[in-house]
């Protein structure tokens, strides 16, 4: 017989216990939102309340989230070469006296930077920060005595605008379009920095992003009014992480005629688990009372149910069972009616005849 190694007998004697305490204690109230346990643990917990919130877990991007991504630094990679309508930084010590050189100045179309009617045009296209430096140097040597000039790269016209707002796409992707895609599901929004800057590295010197979540469209929980026989209401909201049933309740404006103040949490658990979270809520205890024991807090995935006047609903299913039959009614009075009308007429017209 072989003998089981130490980790692979403490895995299953876990897994015995739980099965045991399950079997033996029923279900109980289990925290289903904690993504570290791999195997659910059947011990009694206590939800989070309005006076007992917990913040939740660091926030995973996923689809359709939106994005904002903001390029803090956008250098292109060494060694770049100046194109038309770029825009370099030119500043020169001992120039003419009134006519300074210490500005912006754009490569015109024909290639050019103009430095001045004191000091005329320089072609400085296709070179580096460093050729062009010595071409103006050069240039200037015409002019000055002993000309000291420094060159940068203000703004590269050929840089596509990395900052802008980003949809996550079904495949996980953001498109950075001349860039190309950047994989960010499943990714805190720390990891979908790093992912930014790794990638654009390949197109930018030391590439510095800024990445947040401008909205949160992927952590979702459900509103399910029952519509006493007239159809249930679903409403898909958005989580926040500090939304309570109350908070729950004032965004779709209250009850409406047609729900009782029987309402209730079904919160999911992990498949195969085979039990159900069921949180009753006492309405009147949070809203007259102020009371927070059944005011809890919403998590994502969370259906708050509002159950629906019973009273209504048994109305309007007997109106539901009732209604054709009041029309076969109507229609068969109708016709009495219609055929009546005409005997009538008849007996009408042969009295007319006969006199």
């Amino acid at each position: 017989m072989t003998t089981l190694g130490a980790p692979i007998r403490g895995s299953l004697l876990a897994l015995l216990a739980v099965c045991a305490v399950v079997g033996t204690a029923g279900c109980h109230a289990i925290d289903f939102y904690d993504e570290s346990l791999e195997v659910p643990v059947a011990m009694p917990m206590q939800p989070p309340r309005e006076k007992s919130m917990r913040s939740l877990p660091s926030y995973r991007i996923e689809p359709p989230d939106v994005l904002t991504v903001e390029m803090l630094k956008l250098v292109p990679l060494p060694p770049y070469r100046a194109e038309i309508y770029d825009v370099l930084q030119i500043q020169v010590a001992g120039t003419l006296l009134g006519y300074p050189i210490d500005n912006f100045y754009l490569v015109e179309g024909e290639g050019t930077v103009n430095l001045g009617p004191a000091y005329g045009k320089v072609r400085v296209a296709g070179m580096t920060t460093d050729e062009a430096k010595q071409a103006i140097t050069e240039h200037l040597v015409q002019i000055l005595r002993e000309p000291e000039v420094t060159v940068q790269l203000a703004r590269a016209s050929g840089t596509q605008a990395v900052t802008g707002e980003y949809l996550v796409a079904p495949d996980g992707t953001v498109n950075l379009r001349k860039y190309g895609e950047v994989y960010v599901a499943g990714k805190t929004v720390a990891e979908a920095k790093e992912a930014f800057e790794k990638h654009l590295a390949r197109f930018f010197d030391s590439p510095d992003v800024s990445v947040e979540v401008a909205a949160y469209n992927s952590k979702v929980y459900y509103i399910v009014s029952e519509g006493a026989g007239l159809g249930d209401g679903v409403l898909r909201m958005p989580v926040t992480g500090n939304e309570t049933v109350l908070d729950a309740l004032g965004t779709i404006g209250g009850l409406s005629q047609l729900a009782s103040k029987e309402i209730w949490i079904a919160r999911p658990a992990p498949a195969g688990f085979g039990c159900e979270q069921v949180l009753p809520v006492d309405y009147d205890a949070i809203v007259q009372g102020g009371r927070t024991e059944t005011n809890y807090q919403i998590l994502p995935n969370d259906r708050l149910i509002i159950g629906e006047d019973k009273l209504l609903a048994a109305s309007n299913y007997f109106n539901k069972v009732t209604d054709p039959i009041q029309r076969l009614l109507g229609v068969t009075s109708l016709g009495a009616s219609t055929i009546r009308g005409f005997q009538t007429l008849g007996r009408a017209y042969n009295r007319g005849r006969w006199w």
